[in-house]
């Protein structure tokens, strides 16, 4: 079990999830970090005591002052959050903060021997041969926090050959409807996810099945498989997180409720288990287990996923890019459901391709990348 943690996105769903745990188990939290949320990170750090936390420019004046009574540093600004990555004095870094703003803080805390905990499936996306390569280095752990990856993490820790990993999925919440369906969806619709409760872009991402082409991309970077050894299968009711076949053919799967402090525990009491906030899986209730293969042709986005980590390079940092920036927009109302498969795709297809892109690389095919959506 790590001896502290420090929290990046502490406000978010993983983040408050993290801080169950951290009460669960008495781990101490060092550090936070959150957005915009003030008056929920003062009350984290009220509870928690870290000595640093971060916020967003906008909100640094006011927390400072609100913390003024306390002894903890307030930091903020892009250079601030991969300070506090790099200089917190926990041995562990939760990345629980969405889209590429959790890259450079990944690389930062890699470079200074943390071991990372990651929920920030966009690190990996856009610079996950790099990161890996970094952390291989460095001797630090990557420890999954996705109930998916962490569920193939479990399983592979019984040894053996992995002959293919089983990614599992549960479809979204608009599992076997058809195009002329989604040319009415609307962001309400589209943030009803049937089985999980998370933030809104990857509620969204759920529902496109890009969430799924990013954990597929994720997994290749995690448990260096190449993609042909991935196979996304559909599990409507989230109950197997992921299984993972072996050289013989014997296929171990990791199943419990769709409850992401299971997962979240495991990475940060690696190699125990404790007792967790997560409650029982009950299979009586459950009934009935079912699967289906993805429909690629009606959400093109887990393909185009697919294609990117094959050709690599650059190609799936402005692949991620686009699509955050198209989640935004139709969250906004600015485009339609459509319109965002249209644009994520046409945008990833214009990029320049970089064999082995920089950090530096990486982002500037990101910002790219939004720019191209922004403009269409």
């Amino acid at each position: 079990m790590t001896s502290s943690i420090c929290i990046l996105g502490s406000t978010g769903s993983i983040g408050t999830q993290a801080l169950d745990v951290a009460r669960k188990h008495h781990i101490p939290v060092t550090a936070l970090a959150a957005g915009t949320r003030e008056e929920t990170l003062e009350r984290q750090a009220r509870e928690f005591l870290p000595a640093a936390v971060y916020i967003d420019d906008s909100r640094y004046a006011s927390l400072k002052a609100r913390l003024a009574d306390t002894s903890i540093r307030v930091l903020s600004g892009r250079e601030g959050l991969i300070e506090l990555a790099a200089t917190d004095t926990s041995p562990t870094v939760v990345n629980a903060l969405t889209g590429i703003l959790g890259f450079l803080p990944t690389l930062s805390a890699v470079e200074a021997g943390k071991d990372i905990a990651l929920a920030n499936k966009e690190t990996l996306v856009a610079g996950g041969d790099l990161v890996m390569s970094r952390a291989a280095e460095k001797g630090v752990k990557i420890l999954p926090v996705d109930s998916e990856h962490s569920a193939i993490f479990q399983c592979l820790q019984c040894g053996g050959k992995a002959k293919k990993i089983l990614l599992t999925g549960s479809g979204g919440p608009f599992f076997g409807k058809d195009k002329a369906f989604l040319e009415t969806v609307t962001a309400a619709d589209a943030l009803r996810h049937p089985n999980w409760s998370m933030g809104p872009k990857i509620t969204v991402d759920s529902s496109t099945l890009m969430n799924k082409g990013l954990e597929f991309i994720e997994a290749v970077h995690l448990f260096g498989v190449t993609p042909d050894r991935i196979e996304v299968v559909i599990q409507r009711e989230s109950i197997i997180h992921s299984m993972v076949q072996f050289e013989d053919n014997a296929v171990l799967a990791q199943m419990g409720v769709p409850d992401m402090r299971l997962c979240i525990q495991y990475a940060l009491t690696y190699p125990e288990r404790t007792e967790s906030p997560a409650g029982e899986l009950d299979l009586f209730e459950v009934g009935k287990l079912t699967f289906y293969k993805p429909d690629t042709r009606t959400f093109p986005l887990l393909q185009l996923a697919k294609d990117t980590i094959t050709k690599g390079g650059n190609l799936p940092a402005a692949m991620n890019g686009a699509n955050e920036e198209a989640v935004g927009r139709f969250l906004k109302g600015e485009i339609s459901y459509l319109r965002l498969f249209d644009i994520v795709i046409a945008a990833t297809a214009q990029t320049a391709f970089i064999q082995n892109p920089t950090a530096e690389e990486i982002l500037a095919s990101d910002r790219a990348a939004r720019e191209y959506v922004r403009g269409h």
